[in-house]
């Protein structure tokens, strides 16, 4: 990246809660946004708890087009992004349409929408299916409908790169910002709470019963969610002549494949250590000035130590004592939009000098030796935080933010 490119909003939509300040505020606090499942009936499982988003309206935030026409991660995206350009200041009235866009992650898309047409197979009503579920379902259409909804006619893309999606989007946006290809992006990801996600992390036994526990000797999985994330990225040179504020600069980041197992995590976390290394070579830090790192953190036995693993080959025995905490024991893991939600993070952790903690930490596991913040938020003035994603296939990112350059 050539002129740096920084974060001048936030909008997120999460299980905590929606809005910049009660989902910090309940983060800080390590409440919990998991609970029994209400959306469908989880009774022929033997999970079921979930990270929902509770109490959202889409007619309270879609404007332009009609909600209805609308799948849910869809609607979610929609409303981050109004929170992340309100809080920006950015106004699109003065930027060329071509020269704002958005790229988004995300895992499945708009599942909700399989799932009405599989029911509909089931009974027998196929004659009722039209032209809207081609509408709403294909997962390209998150970012087309935040662009026809905002209007926003330049750069858009989806990048279904599960897990890591949202770092990946980020990522890509700062490469189309850096090229001069656009003046304003926003960039994030999104994915809605599923019977189709439920059932398959359930089938491979993945997910816990009670509670999420990253680093716990006690763990026993991860749990599902659901959410939305957007950042408004735009050049340093641009947010100072507009007088914004800005949360942190994107210094650099790092992409990788394990090139090992579609579900299985490389046995040394070879991918995910080359991602971080890549990540501080890409923004020319050193490994020692990292001073707080976003864990994918899922909560499973095996993620949870080879993340340990890849911690230590970069930043030494203990990971350095960085403080290393995960919040999907607060969120559950909302697939897509976790590392966009968990950039944000990042960026409120330089903000605002406190740290969130993993909660749920009971018993401390000698393969996962860390400092991971353990029940309480920690006061910590931070300069540099690392965000770390692995997603099935393999696919690896880290980010790398710093403070903003005064």
């Amino acid at each position: 990246m050539q002129e740096p490119i920084v974060i001048t909003g936030i909008g997120l939509v999460t299980p905590l809660g929606k809005g910049r300040e009660l989902f910090w505020s309940r983060l800080l606090a390590g409440d919990s946004g998991i609970s029994p499942v209400s959306s469908f009936d989880t009774s022929a499982y033997s999970v079921h708890l979930g990270g929902e988003v509770k109490d959202f309206r889409a007619r309270e935030h879609v404007k332009n087009l009609e909600p209805e026409s609308l799948g849910r991660a869809s609607q979610m995206a929609i409303a981050a992004a109004y929170e992340a350009l309100e809080d920006s200041g950015v106004d699109l009235g003065e930027i060329p349409r071509e020269r704002s866009g958005v790229i988004m992650g995300t895992t499945s898309g708009e599942p909700q929408e399989v799932e009405r047409f599989d029911d509909r197979y089931v009974a027998g009503d196929l004659r009722s299916v039209g032209r809207e579920f081609m509408d709403r379902y294909p997962c390209h259409v998150i970012p087309a409908h935040m662009a026809a909804e905002l209007g926003l006619a330049g750069f858009n893309l989806m990048i279904p790169a599960a897990c890591a999606a949202g770092s990946y989007a980020v990522g890509q946006a700062c490469e189309v910002l850096g090229s001069g290809r656009a003046d304003v992006m926003l960039a994030g990801g999104a994915d809605s709470f599923s019977r189709i996600t439920y059932s398959g992390f359930a089938r491979l036994g993945a997910i816990a019963q009670e509670k999420c526990q990253p680093f716990d000797r006690g763990r026993r999985g991860m749990i599902p969610g659901e959410g939305a994330a957007v950042l408004v990225l735009e050049t340093r040179r641009r947010a100072r002549q507009r007088g914004a504020h800005v949360y942190a600069e994107v210094a650099g980041y790092g992409l990788t494949c394990d090139a090992h197992h579609m579900t299985a995590a490389h046995p040394q976390g070879d991918g995910a250590a080359r991602a971080m290394e890549q990540a501080l070579d890409h923004s020319g830090i050193h490994a020692q000035e990292v001073g707080y790192i976003s864990a994918h953190g899922t909560g499973t036995p095996t993620n949870d130590r080879l993340e340990t693993l890849a911690a230590c080959r970069v930043f030494g025995a203990r990971a350095g004592g960085k403080p290393i905490s995960s919040i999907k024991s607060m969120l559950g893991h909302t697939m897509g939009a976790a590392s966009a939600i968990e950039t944000a993070v990042c960026a409120l952790v330089i903000e605002e000098g406190k740290i969130p903690p993993t909660i749920n930490f009971e018993d401390p596991d000698p393969e996962c030796d860390l400092d991971c913040v353990p029940n309480e938020a920690r006061d910590q003035r931070v300069d540099v935080a690392m965000n770390n994603a692995y997603a099935f296939g393999g696919n690896n990112a880290s980010l790398v933010l710093r403070r903003p350059a005064s």
